[in-house]
């Protein structure tokens, strides 16, 4: 199953995760001090705001994969439409560790296609460990 994913850089994290706990009835699934995000069932959206950027509005827009298959065949995808292709493996960002492509279309907007490994206790993780991490997770 693949689900949308949006983030949206925000000026004000606290009434922007007030505004759309109540527009999405719930409270977000991650809580941090400069992150949010809403793993939505209906509808079928992980979405996600932070206050880690200077640009305000729409950072990206995703396909989350459940499994490395998925991943595959999105990439697939993305291959035929003939853009150059960012490949991550075992990338750390957003509180995850992440297997991701990046892509843009014709027009600049940013696509992300990921499948997340694991949670982690980091927006992101420094240079030096993401270097280990990645030998260990994926020799």
């Amino acid at each position: 199953m693949k689900r949308l994913h949006v983030h949206v850089t925000v000026e004000n994290l606290e009434k922007t995760i007030h505004f759309y706990s109540k527009m999405f009835g719930q409270e977000p699934t991650v809580l941090k001090k400069d992150y949010a995000k809403w793993m939505l069932e209906d509808p079928l959206v992980n979405f996600a705001v932070s206050n880690r950027s200077k640009q305000k509005g729409v950072d990206h827009l995703g396909i989350q994969v459940e499994s490395e298959e998925e991943l595959k065949a999105v990439q697939k995808a993305l291959l035929e439409a003939e853009s150059p292709i960012k490949e991550e493996v075992c990338t750390s960002c957003c509180y995850a560790k992440s297997d991701k492509y990046w892509v843009e279309d014709p027009d600049g907007v940013v696509w992300e296609a990921f499948h997340s490994l694991e949670t982690i206790p980091t927006y992101a993780e420094p240079l030096l460990n993401v270097i280990e991490s990645q030998q260990a997770c994926c020799a």
